[in-house]
């Protein structure tokens, strides 16, 4: 479940201006705070999201990462085997085999 932060509009209580709760995505946000019962409202917080470092994540992750080569040209630098390194514009039999790579 994610946390959720709130804060209050009055005056704060033992737990401090700011709090943390965690919650359902489905429940409605707090009106008013756990502890004391003070009008509350939900604060928008960061959050941190990682990029995968390099291919070989990429493709564990179940992407593709084709690079431009040549007019038409892509490499295909997250291959998996059975597939083609080069996909080439007008060639359907080196386009990757999406098929394997998602399933349902």
């Amino acid at each position: 479940m994610p946390v959720y932060e709130y804060e209050h509009t009055d005056t704060p209580c033992d737990i401090g201006r700011a709090f943390e709760i965690r919650q359902s995505i489905h429940d409605a946000p707090l009106a008013v705070c756990p502890a004391c019962g003070g009008p509350v409202k939900k604060l928008v917080s960061r959050v941190a999201v990682s990029a995968p470092k390099g291919n070989a994540q990429l493709k564990d992750m179940g992407f593709t990462k084709l690079v431009r080569r040549d007019d038409g040209v892509y490499e295909n630098v997250t291959r998996r085997d059975g597939e083609s390194r080069y996909m080439v514009r007008g060639r359907p039999e080196t386009l990757p085999d999406v098929k394997r790579i998602l399933r349902d």
